[in-house]
């Protein structure tokens, strides 16, 4: 669906980071098209929303967010929905017409 050209290590790092950051690329994937998949689905939804949907931890939601914002997949609607935690948190949309 789309492909994720964002560096996850340092030139600093260690082989075994280069590693890790390799296999991330297909979970970062994964986890973008399930996201994409899920806002298509329910609607516009906060990061917990969208775990709760997914099954993904809210660590996993965020850490994608920005990206596929970035590659122009979602954006945020400019509204706040409540988190588990009963705080406010940005609500994502989906951009153009990806179903």
């Amino acid at each position: 669906m789309f492909e994720f050209i964002f560096p996850r290590v340092r030139k600093s790092d260690p082989l075994t980071s280069y590693v890790a950051a390799d296999s991330a690329k297909e979970l970062a994937k994964k986890h973008g098209s399930i996201i994409v998949q899920c806002l298509v689905q329910h609607g516009s939804l906060g990061k917990d929303g969208i775990a709760t949907h997914t099954g993904l931890d809210g660590n996993q939601v965020a850490r994608r967010l920005k990206e596929l914002e970035t590659l122009g997949f979602i954006g945020l609607t400019g509204k706040t929905v409540k988190s588990k935690s009963n705080r406010q948190e940005r609500e994502w949309r989906i951009l153009g017409d990806i179903a």
